[in-house]
């Protein structure tokens, strides 16, 4: 089963960043964040995927370029009639195919224009900004187990602010950013039927919105309720949380460390 990474947003809300990059190459622990999310997956053995470019895209494939050529340790024999020997293989056993979607094309249109790199059946997709410690394995058999053409995860995110607890008037503890209680929002981490590819009309269609409405108005979607560990990052906030998380050494999503 091939899975596919949206890439190709501008992330004006991490302007800081952006600028010079996109958005899944903005690095936690030294690392972009589109490495996190493929080792997520990869960690369940899933190893095949396809990401969707636009804004900066030949970062993106410099990127990979070089991290299956650079990566561990190398000889360099400049008498040799091949003069880099690789000791090691150092990295993922990754196939990645690296599609060229558009700067303008929106969300739903990205997905459609990696149709033809999906194989035809069911296929994995989520977002390139976001991490979770989400057991993927669990999430395809709930998705096999319901028969529909799509499962959304759907997460609590962490609150913004610390929460006080009274009793009475009494302030009696303060919670440090608890997972907020109200409410389930989208996470990504979708399993997706080929048909969903019939709810995408072009380029300008975002997937959250027409794509997903009209799934759920022909009972279509269902939703993987995951209560662990999610995280997104839209801006230089949640950048620094995510890093003060890795600094930590405490790393949930980190699951190919566990």
């Amino acid at each position: 089963m091939k899975t596919a990474i949206l890439a190709g947003g501008k992330g004006t809300r991490l302007a800081e960043e952006t600028s010079v990059r996109p958005k899944p190459m903005v690095e936690i622990g030294g690392k972009p964040i589109l490495w996190h999310i493929m080792n997520i997956y990869s960690h369940y053995g899933f190893n095949d995927f396809a990401v969707a470019l636009g804004y900066k895209g030949e970062y993106i494939k410099r990127y990979f370029v070089e991290y299956g050529s650079l990566s561990g340790n190398l000889t360099v024999d400049l008498e040799n009639s091949e003069p880099v020997r690789r000791h090691e293989q150092d990295h993922a056993p990754w196939k990645i195919d690296l599609i060229e979607t558009g700067d303008e094309t929106l969300t739903g249109g990205r997905v459609k224009r990696l149709k033809p790199y999906l194989g035809g059946s069911t296929f994995m997709l989520t977002w390139g900004d976001g991490v979770s410690d989400i057991d993927i394995n669990n999430l395809i058999a709930f998705h096999k187990s319901h028969g529909k053409l799509a499962t959304i995860t759907a997460v609590r995110p962490q609150a913004r602010y610390g929460h006080m607890r009274f009793d009475g008037e009494q302030v009696i503890a303060f919670e440090e950013k608890p997972q907020t209680a109200e409410g389930w929002i989208n996470g990504a981490f979708f399993v997706l039927e080929p048909e969903v590819f019939d709810y995408i009309e072009g380029d300008m269609v975002m997937f959250e919105h027409a794509p997903l409405e009209n799934l759920a108005r022909d009972g279509q979607l269902m939703a993987y309720r995951h209560t662990g560990f999610w995280a997104a990052m839209d801006t230089l906030r949640d950048k620094y949380n995510l890093q003060k998380i890795w600094d930590s050494g405490d790393r949930p999503w980190a699951v190919w460390e566990q």
